[in-house]
């Protein structure tokens, strides 16, 4: 069976909800990186073993948070022995706003996967764009490259939309199931 770990930073919480609705639907490792931009050294070699690496972020103007960016720098020593070269890699963002620059923090994110050599999964769904769909709609944000997330700046941890973790769901399904393929194939 691959082997997922979602690795995360979550500021207000919502992100840490985002990531255990994904982790959870596919029994994937949860790590979170603290407020220090830390992660324990155990969680590098969970990174390591895993055969997916999904990143999980708030959107702070239009770009992953410092703490995010602190882990991804922290990275560097893997990307020169390509020790995640060839891992399946995908993203998700959050923010308060319905676009809030989210695209821009999964170029990010990619863009880190692809400086290691990973391969990226993207969302792989048609977005909610009818008249009739609602926030409860899987994809209503019509994200592609990664999930889109979007919680009102003055909802709880509770009130984000449950389209948005609906397609966190799926989400997880299908890179568990692009990783499993990958990884038998081998």
């Amino acid at each position: 069976m691959a082997k997922v770990a979602v690795v995360y930073y979550s500021g207000y919480g919502h992100t840490k909800v985002v990531a255990e609705t994904f982790a959870n639907e596919i029994n994937a490792a949860l790590i979170e990186i603290d407020q220090q931009g830390e992660i324990a050294d155990t969680d590098w070699q969970i990174l390591n073993d895993a055969h997916a690496i999904v990143f999980g972020v708030p959107t702070y103007m239009g770009a992953a948070p410092w703490q995010f960016k602190k882990f991804a720098d922290a990275t560097s020593k893997l990307w020169a022995t390509r020790e995640w070269q060839d891992k399946i890699f995908a993203g998700f963002t959050n923010s308060a706003s319905l676009n809030g620059d989210k695209q821009l923090t999964l170029y990010q994110l990619q863009t880190l996967a692809s400086q290691h050599g990973g391969i990226w999964v993207s969302l792989g769904l048609l977005p909610a764009n009818t008249k009739q769909a609602t926030r409860e709609d899987i994809n209503s944000l019509g994200g592609s490259v990664g999930l889109l997330v979007q919680t009102p700046a003055d909802a709880g941890v509770d009130e984000i939309p449950t389209g948005d973790l609906e397609t966190a769901k799926v989400f997880a399904q299908r890179v568990a199931k692009i990783t499993e393929r990958f990884y038998i194939s081998r």
